[in-house]
């Protein structure tokens, strides 16, 4: 059995950070969202991995090379265009085979992994298997309506009228038949190949397609909110650990991991957090739910439920929350009336905000 992760999308919903970084990379935990698919991957016991790529495809290869980092034979498939996710089955084709395989949304986070589903579909082996979430907003994802019995009997892809309240998630299991499936489908009005239609090709062919609802932790992290979250989710069950330096004014309180080369020095800092290698914190309170990356700089400020990303600077801020600071980004104080903040920020930005 092989894997094919997606990674060639634009990530529109997490500009700007995106206008200058592949959104599979964004840190979760200061580790890339992508790194989490692969080693679930890994841990279900498929080693022969297809990366589809787009225009952030250097950045992609830097990150994950062969593979081998994860215990995997990793593949670089190139796709001229974001044209849908059946197009990404497509142009995989060569790499794909006949072999059955598991088509993974480098941008999705499961809680749990894939181990028990692809061992069930090992099992079982229908023409196709999806995993379904019940969402607030159907019309934003893909959308299965069940029959009576728990039947898949139609798909359709952000439906302005949605038939149920079953969204996709980002994981699906294949045999060959949906290689003549995507195949048999045409552009979609939003002009792509829609993997839905290609579900829905192969029921209409008599296909077996099969479906498991989950309950677990599920997130598209396409864009700040759900990013966000995850970190909260996936900080809570890290524990903490102390390899840098915590001086005797400092206070650590929760479960708080702070990487080797950093240093903490008069401040207050409370868990879930992790904080990275040879990042500097002074004068300063880190709040829950917060992940600092590497050679970052935070004085004189306060900030949770945040994520900064590598080089990033915060100087003489009061308040910071709910935000995504890129990589190299200066935030430091401006004259005015005070006020709260919440941010997005692109790579090598310069803010001066009221403090």
């Amino acid at each position: 059995m092989k894997a094919l992760v997606l990674s060639g999308g634009a990530g529109t919903r997490l500009r700007p950070i995106t206008h200058t970084y592949a959104k599979q990379l964004v840190p979760v935990a200061n580790k890339p969202v992508l790194f989490y698919g692969l080693e679930a991957i890994a841990e279900a016991g498929i080693s022969e991995v297809g990366i589809v790529v787009g225009d952030t495809a250097p950045e992609i290869r830097r990150a994950v090379g062969d593979g081998s980092a994860f215990g995997l034979d990793v593949t670089y498939i190139q796709q001229s265009a974001p044209l849908g996710l059946a197009h990404a089955v497509l142009i995989a084709r060569e790499f794909l085979g006949d072999e059955d395989f598991v088509m993974y949304l480098g941008d999705n986070f499961i809680v749990g992994g894939i181990a028990d589903l692809v061992d069930e579909f090992r099992g079982s082996r229908p023409d196709a298997q999806i995993l379904l979430t019940k969402v607030a907003d159907p019309t934003a994802f893909g959308v299965a309506e069940l029959d009576i019995s728990g039947k898949v009997v139609a798909l359709e892809e952000k439906p302005a009228a949605p038939r149920s309240d079953l969204a996709l998630v980002g994981v699906f299991l294949f045999t060959s038949a949906v290689h003549e499936a995507v195949r048999g489908i045409e552009l979609s009005a939003r002009g792509e190949l829609e993997i839905t239609d290609a579900l829905q090709w192969l029921i209409d062919h008599g296909r077996d397609v099969r479906s498991t609802t989950i309950s677990g932790y599920w997130k598209d992290t396409g864009n700040v909110i759900d990013m966000l979250e995850v970190n909260r989710a996936v900080l809570e069950g890290i524990g903490g650990r102390v390899e840098g330096s915590v001086d005797e004014a400092s206070e650590i309180i929760g479960q708080v991991t702070i990487e080797a080369g950093a240093e903490i020095r008069g401040s207050r800092i409370v868990g879930p957090v992790v904080i990275g290698a040879n990042t500097r914190i002074a004068g300063s309170y880190v709040g829950p739910s917060t992940s600092i990356a590497s050679d970052c700089r935070i004085e004189s400020s306060e900030i949770e439920f945040s994520i900064v990303l590598t080089g990033a600077t915060i100087q003489g801020v009061r308040r910071i929350e709910s935000s995504l600071i890129g990589r190299n980004v200066e935030v430091t104080p401006a004259t005015g009336v005070p006020a709260a903040h919440r941010l997005v920020l692109g790579d090598h930005s310069k803010v001066r905000i009221s403090s």
